[in-house]
């Protein structure tokens, strides 16, 4: 028997979807929002700028006072003006230094803070989603917006963010000083810069587009690497490695030609800023050479002012590429923001919850109908009540529902309609905390962390002592097991359990429940991965799990059915008989068939 569930879920991916159709301003609004640490002391980080930028157009101011007044003076070169106006530069270069230091470091402190706590809010609220809503997205694109995504931004907040309001002030004291020189040759150099600025904001756009597709290749390609190595042993047993590597090469193919044209699109923004530079700086030299032989201009102003067309322009440039790092940020902070807005369709209600005393518990699934969206009601208004301390086993047919029933019982899904209830308390009025640790699900296939085997054994009870799980190992009837294995519970178990037998993996998880001492217990066929001999001992074992608690298995095998003190059988989404195994098997029912086909499979037929 497989999942009770005919068709996949349409969660609400609205944050998602939406999120792309978010404008550049809007995105930075939205991102420094969810980063708050990013203003923190912007003021002083602004005001060293500004300190590092006055540094900078002094030395323009040197150049001319050293030249006209000093070496060019009218009684000779003036040695002790040059001296002084060599000290000032040296205390301007020096004081940019300085400053700049400082600068880069409060931003990168302020940046690193800011992403820590946008990756922090991203990862929790991708666990706040459901497991349907996870589903929607491959595995590999939901790592990649914590991981590669915030990177991008990385890059921008800590270079490129500051420098691009850097470079507005520097282009408007440096505006202001050449116009004081030469208000010709300022004009000279707006007149050459304007069409450029023009160009620059139609090249945002396309840039913007290039990258946000090479942010969502980058996905593609981390989902697809994901799946190959995660899949390993699948894909050698069917023989399907060419296969599996030509889909990986399409994927980095796909991403390779997005990295290129949004690459050569952001180098084509950058090399006309430098084109246009380098005509400006020549106009100036020859416009400034003709202003300079009629009077108009003397030759310390004009090399000043070489000078500051070189601070004018060298903003510009930077502005131009800082732009086209802004646009890969923006694209890979509209994928983050779509996780975070994505409604938590799952959700904790924290403080306001009910909290939920130990003790034996009953379990009422009130007129529950559960669909997913677009699809036909997978239950249909079920109405079962489950007494405290009793066994209980769900069986039905593939598809029948009985799965859902026990991902209810779990909130890992809310019903469509209906209440599913804990001691009389709705569900999702129940805090979390509370919940998981009176309810604990031990699925088909545990799932083991790359951690030593204790640390694994006590995920759900962290404060467990080494003596406690040891103890718990022993009433579980593991300890020969244990005595097994080559470095006992400091046994390494791998990635995903990988050095551990499917079997193995399973005892681990049984463990890690019975240590986590539930109210009740849901077992989706937790033994079936065991051999034999292992599935007796554990049978024994959960027989005193189980003793004094609730617990409710979904059967695939005969031996749990039988085993239970009560039977509910599901088809196509109702409730159609329950009561004990004996007289069920009698009653010539749906269960009385699966029954009997379990039999012909254990002899063979």
């Amino acid at each position: 028997m497989s999942l009770g569930s005919r068709s996949q879920p349409l969660p609400d991916t609205s944050g998602i979807d939406s999120s792309a159709q978010l404008g550049t301003a809007d995105t930075l609004r939205r991102g420094v929002e969810l980063s708050p640490e990013l203003r923190k002391g912007i003021g002083v980080t602004l005001a060293l700028a500004l300190v590092s930028t006055i540094g900078r157009v002094l030395v323009p101011f040197v150049v001319q006072q050293t030249t006209d007044r000093g070496i060019l003076a009218p009684g000779g070169p003036d040695v002790a003006l040059v001296v002084r106006m060599v000290l000032l530069a040296a205390v301007a270069v020096m004081a940019t230094g300085v400053t700049s230091y400082f600068v880069n470091v409060r931003l990168f402190r302020a940046s690193e803070a800011g992403l820590a706590t946008l990756r922090l809010k991203a990862f929790r609220h991708i666990h706040d989603l459901s497991v349907l809503t996870q589903n929607t997205e491959r595995r590999g694109s939901l790592v990649s917006r914590v991981t590669s995504d915030v990177d991008t931004i990385s890059m921008f907040v800590q270079f490129g963010g500051l420098m691009l309001m850097i470079s507005v002030g520097q282009l408007l004291v440096t505006t202001v000083l050449m116009v004081i020189y030469s208000p010709a040759l300022a004009g000279l150099v707006w007149l050459c810069f304007l069409p450029l600025f023009v160009l620059i904001r139609r090249f945002q756009g396309m840039v913007g587009r290039a990258f946000t597709l090479v942010r969502q290749r980058v996905g593609e390609l981390l989902g697809a690497v994901a799946e190959a190595v995660v899949g390993a042993a699948t894909i050698r047993a069917y023989g399907v490695e060419e296969r599996t590597a030509a889909r990986i090469d399409e994927a980095i193919a796909n991403h390779r030609t997005a990295a290129i044209r949004a690459q050569v699109r952001a180098v084509l923004s950058f090399t006309t800023g430098q084109l246009v530079s380098g005509l400006t700086t020549a106009a100036v030299i020859v416009v400034g050479t003709v202003l300079a032989v009629h009077d108009r201009l003397t030759l310390g102003e004009l090399l000043a002012f070489l000078f500051l067309v070189n601070l004018f322009t060298q903003p510009v440039q930077t502005a131009s590429e800082i732009l086209n790092e802004m646009q890969n940020a923006v694209a890979g902070w509209r994928r983050v923001i779509g996780v975070i807005d994505t409604p938590a369709d799952i959700s904790d209600p924290g403080e306001d919850g009910q909290r939920l005393p130990r003790g034996p518990i009953t379990v009422d699934f009130d007129g529950v109908t559960y669909a997913y969206p677009g699809g036909p009601p997978v239950l249909r208004d079920v109405h079962l009540s489950i007494a405290p301390r009793s066994r209980v086993a769900i069986v039905g047919e593939t598809g029948s529902g009985k799965t859902t029933l026990a991902k209810l019982l779990t909130r890992l899904i809310d019903p469509s309609r209906g209440a599913v209830r804990i001691d009389g308390a709705d569900l999702r009025q129940v805090r979390f905390d509370s919940l998981r640790g009176r309810v604990v699900l031990v699925p088909q296939e545990g799932f083991l962390f790359d951690a030593p085997l204790i640390d694994n054994i006590r995920f759900g009870r962290p404060e467990a002592t080494d003596a406690e799980v040891e103890l718990a190992l022993t009433e579980l009837g593991l300890d020969a097991w244990l005595e097994g294995l080559p470095q006992g519970l400091q046994t390494e178990v791998g990635q995903r359990g990988e050095s551990l037998s499917a079997g193995e993996r399973q005892l681990v998880a049984l463990a890690r429940a019975y240590l986590a001492d539930p109210d009740l217990l849901v077992l989706d066929e937790a033994t079936s991965a065991v051999d034999p001999a292992t599935e007796v001992r554990l049978q024994r074992a959960l027989d005193g799990l189980t003793r004094g608690r609730t617990s409710i298995a979904i059967a695939h095998r005969l031996s749990t059915a039988e085993a239970a003190d009560e039977v509910v059988v599901v088809d196509k989404g109702e409730i159609v008989e329950r009561g004990p195994h004996r007289e069920l098997v009698g009653a010539g029912g749906v269960y009385s068939r699966l029954h009997a086909s379990w039999v012909a499979q254990q002899r063979g037929v």
